[in-house]
């Protein structure tokens, strides 16, 4: 069944005459028929009752006549939408992330975006970090904001770095590890922790609430699927954690205090090309001066480096 059958059987309903839709159609009348028996075929009914001097809908082609107006208005909406001019213009950005902490840092970005490209129809989805990197080799992402990943795990995409964040200990402020300065990891021997679930966890968190782990009994850790199931779990007392500097919301409940023996991590964004991609490298170049905007934060450096296998 195709919508050329659905309009020849609509101009015969409509003028009870093949003679008369084949002329409405601008074809011959026997190719008017021939789509009429072949439709019948296929629906196993029989559409009109001919004879020598009239043409009539049966009952099968009474119920048919209203599924073949709704399937070609369908169809001719489905052409009209595309055929707009504004279609062509339409324009894409594709950028995921693996938590919505660093969806929210895009607002600003976003939003300078809608104003450039009015056209630009953004998709923002949150993913796994253990997948995302495919898609974004795969080509269905632009680009993958996110901390610089370890050597280990391999990403073939450049990296523009953003920005470098300390990491930094949470604890409520009641816990008077709140009234230092600084820490060190271990400051935090004796204290319950609140974690990432390891099968959650990026690599570079990950490895440090490994190490925090070492030589621990279960019951004085507790595991958190997202970032701010941690920070609730924090603020209420369960624990500390740590987080890079940039994950952590403001919350007047909890502290987060520096720790001097972990080097800081690079945080940036992935991306496979930004070729004939000027939506990109708007997003880029917003991201960067965003970030440069921000006074505790240092200015990204002006290269960036490709990641190997």
């Amino acid at each position: 069944m195709n919508t050329f059958q659905l309009e020849c059987f609509l101009a015969v309903a409509e003028n009870l005459s093949f003679a008369r839709a084949a002329q409405q159609l601008h074809i011959t009348q026997p190719a008017v028929t021939q789509q009429i028996k072949a439709l019948e075929k296929e629906l196993n009914a029989k559409l009109f009752a001919r004879s020598t001097r009239s043409v009539k809908l049966t009952r099968e082609g009474a119920v048919f006549l209203y599924d073949s107006q709704h399937i070609l208005a369908i169809a001719r909406r489905m052409t009209d939408r595309f055929a707009a001019a504004e279609s062509s213009t339409m324009k894409f950005l594709s950028v995921g992330c693996y938590n919505y902490i660093c969806l929210f840092l895009m607002i600003p970005v976003m939003e300078s975006l809608k104003a450039q490209f009015p056209m630009l129809h953004p998709r923002l989805p949150v993913l796994p970090f253990n997948h995302i990197y495919r898609l974004l080799d795969d080509e269905e992402l632009d680009a993958v904001v996110a901390f610089r990943e370890d050597s280990s795990v391999r990403v073939r995409a450049a990296y523009q770095e953003l920005t470098q964040t300390p990491l930094v200990c949470l604890c409520p402020l009641d816990n008077p590890l709140a009234r230092n300065a600084s820490l060190t990891l271990k400051d935090l021997e004796q204290e319950l922790l609140v974690l990432f679930n390891p099968t959650r966890a990026p690599y570079h968190i990950g490895r440090i609430h490994g190490e925090l782990m070492a030589n621990r009994q279960p019951g004085e850790f507790y595991f958190c699927e997202s970032e701010q199931a941690i920070m609730v779990l924090v603020a209420a007392g369960y624990g500390v954690s740590i987080l890079p500097q940039i994950l952590v919301p403001q919350n007047t409940r909890v502290a987060a205090i520096p720790i001097r023996d972990c080097p800081p991590l690079s945080f940036g964004i992935y991306y496979k090309s930004m070729e004939n991609n000027p939506t990109l490298q708007e997003f880029i170049a917003g991201m960067r001066a965003s970030f440069q905007k921000k006074k505790s934060l240092p200015p990204p450096a002006d290269d960036y480096q490709e990641v190997q296998e």
